[in-house]
């Protein structure tokens, strides 16, 4: 091996083992321009009634994750949801809001795909900005790991969690010390609904691979073990 050769191969075996996780964390940061996450936020579809407090505690925290076909708070408006967004967690079903792919070169998208252990296919919409850069979500590090945490055989059956859970769960894996905040999850109080009611768009029935009651009972814990806040 000529010494060259050496000498990259020694600083290469020196570097420490970087993870998905890591590099995926590191995005984050880097997109919610901190330095370090304390506080994180993650917003969830369901219509809140106004609340300048929501709103702001909400804005406050270092990093903002919403999901799917979110809301922002427009000028003019009452404040509700706030208007802060780093980080988008989607899917390849989104039916996107007017602010979802609004700024989109400020924002970190990812990708979730549990439908791919199955089989959903890995296309990419039309529709979207053709030069979206994202993240796709690994399974292995994030879907499987919270479907067992809430009883779900995700590998052998059609069911997992759903994307606003998965948001958080996301949230708490990069960042389990900091300060959560939940707004915008209805399967708290409504474990038994058939239908999702959005702050965006018609309503539409909660798809068969989710089941909401494990998913609910997951977050009630993290809110009553003090992990989480959530605001109604």
């Amino acid at each position: 091996m000529a010494s060259g050769e050496a000498l990259s191969a020694l600083q290469t075996a020196a570097l420490p083992p970087t993870s998905t996780l890591d590099v995926l964390r590191e995005l984050v940061v880097a997109y919610a321009r901190k330095p370090s996450i304390n506080s994180v936020a993650v917003v969830g579809n369901a219509p809140l009634e106004p609340s300048r407090e929501r709103a702001a505690a909400i804005d406050g925290c270092d990093a903002v994750f919403r999901c799917n076909s979110f809301v922002l708070d427009e000028p003019g408006q009452p404040a509700t949801l706030g208007r802060k967004v780093d980080v988008v967690v989607f899917n390849r079903l989104l039916r996107a809001s007017p602010r979802v792919f609004d700024r989109y070169r400020e924002r970190l998208y990812l990708m979730v795909e549990p439908g791919r252990l199955h089989y959903e296919p890995g296309r990419r919409p039309a529709r979207w900005p053709l030069d979206l850069g994202m993240f796709m979500v690994p399974n292995r590090e994030i879907t499987l790991p919270l479907s067992e945490a809430i009883g779900f055989a995700s590998r052998h059956e059609k069911v997992w969690a759903t994307t606003g859970l998965m948001s958080a769960w996301i949230a708490v894996t990069l960042f389990p010390d900091a300060a959560l905040t939940l707004a915008g999850f209805s399967m708290i109080d409504d474990p038994d609904q058939a239908e999702w009611t959005h702050a965006w768009g018609d309503s539409c029935r909660v798809a068969p691979e989710h089941r909401l009651e494990p998913e609910a009972e997951l977050l009630r814990s993290w809110v009553s073990q003090g992990r989480a806040t959530l605001l109604r």
